[in-house]
């Protein structure tokens, strides 16, 4: 009987002690937060976080790119990308070009509670944080010589077709900006004009009179430039089998030996193709899946 009235008497106090806490853990000026806006992204629709650098064009140049592309720029972008997909939560599919990234998290996504500044900072954070880490690995001659700035933006896309729709405009906007740099610099590196001049050259020309200029003077085809350049970059999960070598040891010997041992893994993986055609989402359809 003592027992259990002192075993009550614990839990008065425990109890008295908790909403005492909590009453405690409150001050006066906890209504500063009734001032933050609800920034919750609408149910049910794709959230797209895209980011661009930052004044690229003058950072490209003092760390030397190559022009028109830089396989190292591009990977390294790539590099980031992937990080983000591999450490963020429910990302179906980015697509990167030069500078940019779109991310696109699922429709159903519950990530953060959907919180429009969650998604941007995060993914703009952990891209630029990575540029950064992983930029001796590809430019190992070149010092990075000031840290690079990333800024994004979030849409949302209510129904696959605006999806579908959006990462087209990015990819045709790729090659819009891949055909004019290339006749651009073939002008400026290989008939020796100006930028000011290989500019005015190419003011008023259409897709046609470029792909003139480049087969007529410079003697190339660009549809066999790489896909890389003209397509942008997609990232997709995959189902990939690794073969590792894993120590084991067999029944009866002394012993252990090394064997190949094959599993399959997720990852994420970049594919350089079309995704404006319909091949692209009969192929991977599980990308727009509802259940996805």
């Amino acid at each position: 009987m003592l027992r259990c009235r002192w075993a009550a008497s614990a839990i008065a106090v425990l109890s008295w002690c908790g909403r005492r806490h909590l009453s405690m853990a409150k001050s006066k000026f906890e209504y500063v937060r009734d001032f933050e806006a609800d920034d919750t992204c609408l149910p049910n629709c794709w959230i797209v976080v895209r980011l661009d650098g930052r004044n690229f064009h003058r950072f490209s140049e003092q760390h030397e790119f190559k022009k028109p592309n830089d396989d190292r720029a591009l990977q390294l972008m790539t590099k980031c990308a992937q990080t983000v997909m591999e450490e963020l939560e429910d990302i179906a599919i980015a697509y990167g070009q030069s500078d940019e990234y779109s991310f696109v998290f699922k429709k159903k996504s519950r990530w953060f509670k959907r919180r429009a500044s969650k998604f941007m900072t995060h993914v703009v954070s952990q891209f630029a944080s990575s540029y950064v880490f992983y930029w001796k690995d590809y430019f190992k001659d070149q010092q990075l010589l000031y840290p690079p700035g990333f800024d994004g933006r979030i849409v949302l896309y209510p129904s696959n077709q605006n999806l579908k729709d959006y990462l087209s405009w990015r990819q045709a906007d790729c090659h819009i900006n891949n055909l004019y740099n290339t006749v651009f610099w073939m002008l400026v590196q290989r008939s020796g004009l100006t930028p000011m001049q290989a500019q005015d050259r190419l003011q008023g020309t259409l897709a046609g009179d470029k792909n003139e200029i480049l087969f007529s003077e410079f003697n190339i085809n660009y549809n066999n430039e790489p896909l890389m350049y003209r397509k942008g970059t997609v990232l997709i999960w995959q189902k990939i089998n690794e073969v590792i070598t894993k120590k084991i040891k067999l029944p009866k010997e002394a012993e252990e030996k090394e064997v190949e041992v094959t599993r399959t893994r997720t990852k994420v993986v970049p594919l350089h193709c079309d995704i404006i055609g319909d091949q692209f989402w009969e192929e991977y359809p599980e990308i727009l899946a509802e259940d996805s």
